[in-house]
């Protein structure tokens, strides 16, 4: 199974890593782009700002935002996003999806991690 990974934009890049992703709409406030060390930002991949602005990092709200989510990113909008994640995937035995969201557990990185472990994607 593919190890994919879920990171903090303000936590240091590791070597064991593997090509680091960033998957939100916007850059992360503070971090200077030099230091983020990307292999690629899919902003595409992001749920839309309804969407976001909805959820609100609001945990009693998960599962219904996984699910939103996940018909966002079967739409045409986030499918050349999505095309490339998957050549990335393929070409690499771990990748890290990078976030800036505070909560660590209840972000649109962790869904699209459990999406892409479970073959929803």
């Amino acid at each position: 199974m593919m190890d994919i990974r879920i990171k903090r934009a303000y936590e240091d890049a590791a070597r064991s890593d593997g090509p680091r992703i960033l998957v939100d709409r916007i850059w992360p406030r503070g971090v200077a782009k030099e230091d983020a060390e990307l292999e690629t930002w899919l902003k595409g991949l992001a749920p839309s700002i309804e969407l976001r602005k909805w959820f609100d990092h609001d945990p009693e709200k998960w599962n219904e935002f996984r699910q939103r989510y996940l018909k966002e990113l079967k739409k045409n909008d986030a499918a050349e996003d999505l095309k490339e994640l998957q050549s990335i995937v393929k070409d690499h035995k771990r990748i890290t999806l990078v976030f800036a969201a505070k909560d660590t557990e209840h972000n649109n990185a962790a869904a699209l991690r459990d999406f892409l472990n479970n073959g929803d994607l």
